[in-house]
C-alpha cells in the first residue's frame, strides 16, 4: 500500500467498547476508580482491542538507528561512531533496553533505518534481531539544506510500517518504539518546533548532557534549520524530509501499523514523541492507539505530549532513549490489564456493595 491508501484506512478508536470497559470496572470489587489511571488505561486497551478481555502479553520492540548529518556541527556530547557501536551493544543484549524488555518480556528488534557503517550484527543472543531497512547512510545536515527527499522520507514512514505489521501479523499485541542515533535530538528538536509552534528555546535541551556552550550551539543550529528549510507545519511528511532523521521516520510508520491493526503502540521519549508528531500530522486518529511511556527530561518533551494530547505514563526523569521508558510503561499497562481481567466483580467475590 501507499502511505495515501494507509492514512485512508485508519479508523478512530470506537468509543463504544471503552464505555463497556468501564461499566465492567465499576463492578469490580474495589472502591470506585480506586486504581486511578490504572483503569483509564485498561478501558482504551478494550477500546483499541474492541473487547472485555484483552490481552497483552506477546510485546515487542522495535528500536531504530539512524545517523545524523548534523552531528558534525557539535551538537552531541558523543562521537557519531557511538551509534554503530551501541547498534551491535543492543545486539549483544547489554543495553538498557535488552535489560528492562528482558523484565516485561518483550523482545527487542533493531533497525538499521540509515546508520553510516554497514553493520554485520554477528551472533545475537536470545530474541534480539537485527533488520537492515538503510534509507541512505545517515541524513544530510539540517543546517545547510533538507535531511532527506520527500520520497526517502516516505520510504523510512512505509519501513516501519512494515516491520510493525509483520510484528503485529506474527502475533505480537503491544509494541514498543525506541531509538539510537548521535545527534538525533536536534531533528527531533526541529519536527518538535515545526509541528507544534513551539520556539526554538521551549524545545530545544541537553540531550545525551550537553554544557551551556553547547546548548547555545543547539539552538542555533535549530534555528538555522528551520530558518533554510521552512518545513510545512501541516505536512509531516515535509517537516520529516527537511528537518528530521531516518529513524524518526521509522517510529512514526511504526504508529500508523499500530492505528491500522487496532493495536496499541508505546512509544519511548523525546525522539519517539518527533516520530508520533509526524504520524500525527500525517493521520491524527493515529495518536488515540498511542500510549506515552514517560515523560522525559528533555525541555520539549512535555510540551510535544501536550501537542498530541497524551498523558505520559511516568516520569522518572529519564532522558535515555532506547525504549527504556516505554518498556517500563508496559509493565503498568500490563497491570492494569490484568486488573481489569483478574479482579472478581462485587458479585462474584459475595462481597457486599453498599
Amino acid at each position: 500500500m501507499s502511505l495515501e491508501e494507509i492514512v485512508k484506512q485508519i479508523q478512530p478508536v470506537r468509543t463504544e467498547w471503552e464505555e463497556k470497559a468501564r461499566e465492567h470496572t465499576a463492578r469490580l470489587a474495589i472502591p470506585p476508580r480506586a486504581l486511578g489511571r490504572l483503569h483509564d488505561i485498561a478501558e482504551r486497551i478494550c477500546g483499541i482491542f474492541e473487547t472485555l478481555e484483552p490481552d497483552v502479553a506477546a510485546k515487542a520492540f522495535l528500536v531504530m538507528a539512524g545517523d545524523h548529518g548534523v552531528a558534525s556541527d557539535g551538537v552531541s556530547a558523543f562521537p557519531q561512531e557511538v551509534t554503530g557501536e551501541m547498534v551491535k551493544n543492543f545486539l549483544r543484549g547489554g543495553a538498557g533496553i535488552n535489560v528492562l524488555a528482558r523484565q516485561v518480556g518483550a523482545e527487542v528488534q533493531v533497525v538499521d533505518m540509515g546508520i553510516i557503517p554497514d553493520m554485520d550484527p554477528g551472533p545475537s543472543q536470545g530474541r534480539n534481531r537485527f533488520h537492515m531497512c538503510k534509507v541512505g547512510r545517515g541524513t544530510n545536515n539540517i543546517a545547510r539544506g533538507p535531511a532527506m527527499s520527500r520520497s526517502q522520507a516516505e520510504q523510512s514512514v512505509l519501513q516501519g510500517f512494515r516491520l510493525a505489521s509483520e510484528l503485529f501479523s506474527a502475533g505480537i499485541r503491544l509494541l514498543g518504539t525506541g531509538d539510537m542515533g548521535i545527534g538525533n535530538t536536534t531533528p527531533s528538536s526541529a519536527l518538535g518546533a515545526a509541528l507544534t509552534g513551539a520556539t526554538v528555546n521551549q524545545i530545544v535541551g541537553r540531550g545525551t548532557g550537553i554544557d551551556e556552550k553547547t546548548l547555545e550551539n543547539k539552538r542555533k543550529i535549530v534555528r538555522q534549520a528551520l530558518d533554510i528549510n521552512r518545513p510545512d507545519p501541516k505536512d509531516g511528511l515535509d517537516a520529516l524530509a527537511k528537518v528530521g532523521g531516518f529513524e524518526i521516520g521509522g517510529i512514526a510508520g511504526c504508529i500508523l501499523a499500530g492505528a491500522w491493526h487496532r493495536r496499541p503502540v508505546v512509544i519511548d521519549g523525546f525522539i519517539s514523541t518527533a516520530g508520533a508528531l509526524v504520524a500525527h500530522s500525517l493521520c491524527p486518529a493515529s495518536v488515540e492507539y498511542v500510549f506515552a511511556g514517560h515523560c522525559s527530561q528533555e525541555a520539549g518533551h512535555r510540551r510535544m505530549l501536550e501537542h498530541l494530547g497524551l498523558e505520559p505514563i511516568l516520569d522518572l526523569r529519564m532522558r535515555l532513549g532506547e525504549g527504556t521508558g516505554a518498556a517500563l510503561a508496559m509493565g503498568v499497562i500490563e497491570g492494569a490489564v490484568r486488573v481489569f481481567r483478574e479482579v472478581l466483580t462485587f458479585e462474584d467475590a459475595g462481597v457486599t456493595k453498599q
